[in-house]
């Protein structure tokens, strides 16, 4: 298994998108990379991301990247829907900097690669979410979600 960080705005539907997706055995929403975090709650300069384990043997992080580039606008800087902020901007974050090169090669090999604001680092720090934003799209699928509900469940199983 391993294991890498997606951001992708609003945690709630990059999780209900991911967690579909063939090879991905584990989803946990959580932030990434920020600068300090409170018990009250506040998170500053974190990315709302989802931790994804997944199997490299049946989903290489390549394939991970094309999934994940359907969900995000990649050119939008801090924002994606109608969610702004610098929370939600995207990222790619791992441990593993093998990773990091795949996900920077995959930018780099797009013909627009200079115009996408994709953030690709190494993982500074993470923190889980609270139970109230796992799976939260499952439990509250009334919720907003920047993803278009036909794209959530593209990849959806039975």
């Amino acid at each position: 298994m391993e294991v890498v960080y997606l951001a992708g705005g609003c945690l709630w539907g990059v999780q209900a998108f991911i967690k579909t997706l063939p090879g991905v055995r584990f989803t946990e929403a959580g932030r990434a990379n920020g600068t300090s975090h409170t018990l009250e709650g506040e998170y500053d300069g974190y990315a709302e991301c989802v931790k994804t384990e997944f199997e490299p043997n049946v989903v290489t992080l390549t394939r991970l990247m094309e999934y994940y580039f359907e969900i995000i606008d990649p050119y939008s800087l801090n924002q994606q829907g109608e969610d702004v902020g610098e929370k939600y901007r995207t990222g790619v974050y791992s441990e593993e900097s093998k990773q990091l090169e795949e996900a920077r090669a995959f930018i780099n090999n797009r013909a627009d690669c200079d115009r996408i604001v994709v953030e690709v680092l190494p993982l500074k720090n993470y923190v889980r979410s609270a139970e109230e934003h796992q799976d939260r799209l499952t439990r509250c699928p009334d919720d907003y979600c920047h993803i278009p509900e036909g794209l959530l469940s593209k990849y959806k199983k039975g």
